[in-house]
């Protein structure tokens, strides 16, 4: 039976506690006690952060475009969507030691636009001197010009001098699309909102450390990978990088800036593309579970489509992956 409470104790598999209104959601509530919880994009539409509920019941409080039915019979639910109807256990940790940087506002202008292909663009974009902005590498932010707003992941670690790189996919009929491609200018001006979202690298001592993307979902890789190579943490770990593509042209990862890291193979898988190819062809999953790779000692790191995620996700946990050590950020076309 629903318990009429004004507020309820929310109780996470780690130990820590937080409490939640009868009106907020479970994000919601651990954001406001200083408890970072998994999350992306906010708005009930991906699957990169679903949790189980051991025990309790929580409502919707709008539709969601993700979850199945025989996720809600199995007590499985979005934590940026669910708000309780009772005391709730969750299987799910907090983000722990993640430092975690206020989300805030600030004036940017473009500097330098470079073309990678017919669909993508490389964006730099610096920050004013006094913006005082900082995120982890692999977060992402909203960016808006006039009235259009959209989300892009920064492509570089942080930098003092406030530069931000993205690589921008062009969308038929996309409005924001329309600006990148035809109208943007050097020296426009924009808003950035950000940082967001929770697709960061942790403090682990596995041994495997695998990424995963397809298209511009390189994007946070590249930052993470860069962010990387700044520490001396991974001389003693093995990172995979296997980055999907339907041509040649449409790869945009640069291995040679991450020489530094000894123990990278770096695995471009294309779907389509000519003859001459002489790498890997199929599904970016796929080629993973090739290489042999021993997943039950692996962290795996996924950004990209939504439909790569999942079969990625669904694919390793079958051949030994813990499926808490898969992290992951879809990209979602809006309009």
């Amino acid at each position: 039976m629903q318990d009429f409470k004004e507020k309820f104790e929310i109780f996470l598999k780690n130990g820590k506690k937080f409490t939640c209104l009868n009106n907020q959601t479970i994000f919601d509530a651990a954001k406001t006690s200083g408890i970072s919880l998994e999350h992306s994009c906010l708005a009930a539409r991906c699957r990169s952060y679903i949790v189980k509920i051991k025990e309790g019941s929580a409502i919707d409080k709008n539709f969601d475009y993700v979850l199945s039915l025989e996720d809600k019979e199995n007590n499985y639910t979005l934590s940026c969507n669910a708000i309780p109807t009772s005391d709730l256990i969750l299987d799910l940790e907090d983000l722990g030691e993640c430092k975690n940087f206020e989300k805030n506002i600030v004036p940017a202008k473009i500097e330098s636009i470079y073309k990678l292909n017919d669909t993508v663009i490389k964006v730099i974009i610096r920050l004013s001197p006094n913006s005082n902005f900082s995120y982890n590498s692999g977060q992402y932010v909203n960016i808006t010009k006039g009235q259009i707003k959209r989300s892009y992941s920064i492509a570089n670690a942080y930098q003092e001098n406030g530069s931000l790189t993205f690589l921008i996919k062009k969308y038929e009929n996309g409005l924001m699309s329309n600006y990148w491609f035809e109208e943007a200018r050097i020296n426009d001006w924009l808003r950035i909102e950000g940082p967001i979202g929770s697709f960061l690298l942790r403090e682990t001592e596995i041994e495997n450390i695998l990424f995963l993307a397809t298209g511009t979902g390189v994007a946070p890789i590249k930052a993470m990978l860069e962010k990387i190579s700044e520490s001396e943490k991974h001389l003693s770990k093995k990172y995979w990088v296997f980055i999907g593509a339907r041509h040649q042209k449409d790869l945009f990862l640069n291995t040679n800036e991450y020489n530094v890291i000894s123990n990278l193979k770096y695995i471009p898988v294309l779907s389509r593309g000519s003859e001459d190819w002489k790498g890997e062809r199929g599904y970016v999953q796929e080629i993973v579970i090739k290489y042999n790779i021993p997943l039950t000692n692996a962290q795996v790191y996924a950004c990209g489509s939504n439909d790569m995620i999942e079969s990625a996700k669904k694919l390793l946990i079958e051949n030994g992956l813990n499926n808490k050590n898969f992290f992951s950020d879809a990209f979602l076309a809006t309009n």
